[in-house]
């Protein structure tokens, strides 16, 4: 065999298969087909259009917050109160309800079993009541608008014991409603995560190795691991938190005054409860992030014609980054009272998790270093995820040095920071995403013009939203602040220059969301009236754009499903008829390379 096909890990030879493929069901009516699907491609619709339609409401709440902070009191209905449900509800969704379940319920179940070669979930059954319970789980979270005192303004953190006191709005529905809501959100997840990973395990054709799945599959296949992991630890914490509210237990609730009267709870710890938050948070972050880099490592290796530079590298990197995310939680907790010799220890594991962050960085670059690069929409999205994620990642380092985080956090430095790390980053990345897979899903291409006029306004104005918030991070200005402007004008220790920047921030904000609506409107119109798509129109090699139809049918690849004879990124190889060679093509075939 050639140098060049051993290795790619090229070959002609597959074993075969141990076991007999399971029949799948057909349904025949359109409540067979959308109601009670076991079609994961079917599911991951449902995921993603229920994930875009609850993200669009805390886009708007967004803009709410934005308009009230450049113009306090413009809009009547935005108080005090009202603010901060905002900002609890708009955080909550996007990570919890739109982020995670679009890559892991959207892209998770389309992906998984086409780009392995399966058929379907392994459990199909359970897929879809994955689903239905997530859609629960939102409506759930969405009645706390139209209840008693409305929804829970404590924060997207739901720290007590500001959670479930009575000065804080939703005190009493509006937190019950969103920990019932979070505690079904994980008991779906469960039963969907559970399904990703064994079909992972037992469900690739033959010939796909775990050294042959796309990064893709890597990634989401650690993140949902990531979120068996840590998920329990959110359910558990708003199960005492709950008990603390409801029955007067003191999990969480120390020795209190409220209103002038002592309450009952004595000896609860609220630091507890921000140990248990974190150490789900910051694998959250992960649990979003990581699908985030494997789609994105997919679109840069297609659309630059490039082998994807050290793959094992890559896959070794994904998994790093998980084991670490579970050693870092309290850097968010500095200045929390918890010991500070624990501050040292995490800011040693926080620098020490960017070093495989590092190499998936220096990969990317590596990998578009002398390609064929295309400038797609999807490229673009791709390319700008790396620039941002690099920018959200260096002020990260600056937060996670105790002495540089004390002054800075509570400011729009973290808001900053988190938003280009957390919401930024990852939002390219499903735009990427959506362009580069939405011929598989429809057959139809995305107008390229409309998408790359998407891009340059989302991507440029996000800066103009967020590289200002460091500013005024940095002059010390407050997040969750209803309004910075007093009875005497601004504080002393805000500069007139602070609400100037407000304003500006206010109104890339306002474009920023106004341009999504034009996204919406091409994914719409594309679906009916776009260009003809074809089975492969990137010239991709990995199994799901080697189907038989597209749209891919119910059971992916017809009467037999396909063999895997080398990796996932077979591009631009040395005397080769074309510069890309998918997964099923056996190493002896159009390679140009003697066997």
């Amino acid at each position: 065999m050639a140098l060049t096909d051993a290795t790619h890990d090229a070959q002609d030879f597959v074993p075969a298969a141990e076991v007999e493929e399971v029949e799948l069901y057909h349904p025949k009516t359109w409540l067979g087909k959308y109601v009670f699907s076991q079609d994961a491609k079917i599911i991951a619709l449902q995921y993603s259009i229920t994930a875009m339609a609850v993200g669009l409401l805390a886009l708007v709440l967004s803009v709410l917050m934005r308009i009230q902070l450049a113009w306090p009191g413009a809009v009547s209905f935005i108080t005090p109160d009202a603010y901060l449900q905002f900002v609890t509800m708009h955080g909550m969704i996007m990570v919890i309800y739109l982020l995670t379940a679009l890559f892991l319920g959207g892209f998770g179940n389309y992906l998984i079993p086409l780009m392995l070669g399966a058929r379907d979930m392994v459990f199909p059954y359970v897929n879809m009541i994955s689903y239905w319970i997530y859609l629960f789980a939102v409506l759930l979270l969405l009645a706390s608008f139209f209840t008693p005192g409305g929804p829970t303004g404590s924060g997207w953190t739901l720290y007590p014991p500001q959670a479930i006191l009575p000065g804080t709005p939703g005190a009493s529905w509006g937190i019950t409603l969103m920990v019932i809501s979070l505690a079904f959100f994980v008991i779906g997840f469960t039963m969907g995560g559970l399904n990703y990973v064994v079909t992972v395990l037992q469900a690739r054709t033959r010939g796909m190795t775990l050294m042959r799945m796309p990064l893709t599959i890597w990634a989401i296949f650690t993140a949902t691991i990531l979120a068996l992991l840590a998920f329990p630890a959110l359910l558990v914490s708003a199960i005492m938190m709950s008990l603390d509210n409801l029955l007067g237990t003191s999990y969480f609730m120390p020795a209190i005054v409220s209103l002038g009267q002592q309450l009952d709870y004595s000896g609860g710890s609220p630091v507890l409860f921000q140990h248990l938050f974190w150490f789900f948070g910051h694998p959250e972050v992960y649990i979003v992030a990581l699908p985030a880099f494997g789609i994105v490592s997919e679109l840069l290796s297609v659309h630059a014609r490039k082998n994807i530079f050290g793959y094992r590298l890559m896959v070794w990197a994904i998994v790093v980054i998980g084991g670490l995310s579970f050693v870092v939680w309290a850097h968010h907790m500095y200045v929390s009272g918890m010991n500070p010799y624990f501050g040292f220890f995490f800011a040693t594991t926080t620098l020490i998790i960017a070093v495989p962050t590092a190499i998936k960085v220096y990969n990317w670059v590596l990998t578009l270093w002398q390609g064929n690069i295309r400038l797609t929409t999807p490229m673009l999205f791709a390319i700008g995820f790396v620039f941002t994620f690099i920018n959200g990642g260096l002020t990260g380092i600056f937060l996670g040095n105790v002495i540089v985080d004390v002054p800075l956090s509570d400011t729009y430095f973290v808001v900053a920071h988190f938003h280009m790390v957390m919401a930024v980053s990852p939002i390219l990345a499903v735009f990427g995403a959506v362009y580069h897979w939405y011929p598989k899903i429809t057959g139809r291409m995305l107008n390229e013009g409309l998408g790359k006029f998407h891009f340059w306004v989302t991507f440029v104005g996000l800066y103009c939203l967020y590289y200002p918030m460091h500013y005024l991070g940095i002059l010390g200005v407050p997040r969750r602040y209803f309004s910075n402007v007093g009875a005497n004008g601004l504080p002393d220790w805000i500069p007139e220059s602070a609400q100037f920047v407000n304003i500006w921030i206010s109104i890339a904000a306002i474009v920023v969301a106004s341009v999504q609506l034009l996204f919406l409107y091409n994914l719409y119109r594309s679906a009916t009236h776009g260009k003809p798509a074809g089975g492969n129109p990137w010239g991709a090699t990995t199994l799901e754009w080697q189907t038989s139809d597209t749209p891919p049918t119910h059971g992916n690849f017809g009467k037999e499903l396909p063999s895997v004879y080398r990796w996932a990124y077979d591009y631009s190889v040395p005397g080769a008829e074309e510069d890309f060679i998918p997964q099923n093509v056996p190493a002896s075939k159009n390679t140009g390379q003697a066997s």
